[in-house]
């Protein structure tokens, strides 16, 4: 069995890392390289950054906010927000990710999606999709959660695979920085229906989480943000844990920067 990763998510905005709860209500966390270093010394698998004003302001991601974090890491990075066209890729890449995430504009322009995957590999395109309860559906938000788009999730998870992504970046709104719970019963009807790896996030709060996330919602990787930025989980003590209880995780080494 392939190890489940466990990925932390830092939310920028203005050059700082911020966090919220569904989607609001931003408080300032911490400065992005910085967490970056602490995170890289302490054995999270990936790291991924969300400029989450970027779209609603039609500009860019910081870029000197990437290659400030990208010069602090040995493990992945990826990145997202204002990611509209090849070139904005390109400018993303350029400065230390391995990754970019597309969310509003690959619901507008999903060729997008192909066309990036033919430049970087599937492996280099992360579609993130914000999902928020509707009855019994779930649907699709863009521009960081304020507006709808018309989409059932699974479906536009299942196209997004289709067109060449190669992660899907799946949030459950309702659960956004609740700490009650990752949703799981969306979390396995997404994996379920792609045959790509799904990132949960949206709710973590506690190791029991994880291993829900993991078991129940057939997750390949789990995100989370203030359990780790606040200290309430160490990812080694989480790590651990979730060895302990079966779950296959990568061993934390030590690749802290000098």
């Amino acid at each position: 069995m392939l190890s489940k990763r466990i990925i932390a998510c830092l939310d920028v905005r203005d050059g700082s890392v911020v966090k919220g709860v569904q989607f609001a209500a931003l408080t300032r966390a911490g400065d992005p390289a910085e967490l970056a270093r602490r995170y890289n010394a302490e054995g999270i698998d990936e790291l991924i950054v969300l400029d989450v004003t970027a779209t609603l302001e039609s500009r860019r991601a910081l870029v000197a906010t990437v290659r400030a974090v990208a010069a602090e890491l040995f493990i992945p990075l990826a990145v997202g927000g204002g990611i509209r066209t090849q070139d904005d890729a390109a400018a993303i890449i350029d400065a230390g990710a391995d990754k970019v995430s597309l969310n509003s504009a690959a619901l507008t322009n999903p060729s997008l999606i192909t066309r990036l995957a033919g430049r970087y590999g599937s492996q280099a395109v992360v579609v993130a999709i914000d999902g928020k309860r509707e009855g019994s559906t779930s649907r699709v938000y863009a521009r960081s959660g304020s507006s709808a788009a018309g989409r059932d999730v699974v479906d536009w998870a299942r196209e997004a695979s289709e067109r060449g992504a190669g992660e899907i970046l799946l949030t459950s709104m309702d659960r956004d920085g609740t700490r009650s719970g990752f949703d799981c019963e969306l979390t396995a009807a997404v994996s379920g229906a792609v045959p790509i790896p799904v990132i949960a996030s949206g709710g973590a709060g506690t190791r029991e989480h994880f291993l829900d996330v993991f078991t129940l919602g057939e997750a390949d990787a789990a995100l989370a943000a203030s359990i780790f930025h606040f200290g309430v989980h160490a990812v080694r003590e989480l790590k651990a844990w979730l060895a302990s209880h079966g779950i296959p995780v990568r061993q934390v080494t030590s690749t802290a920067v000098n």
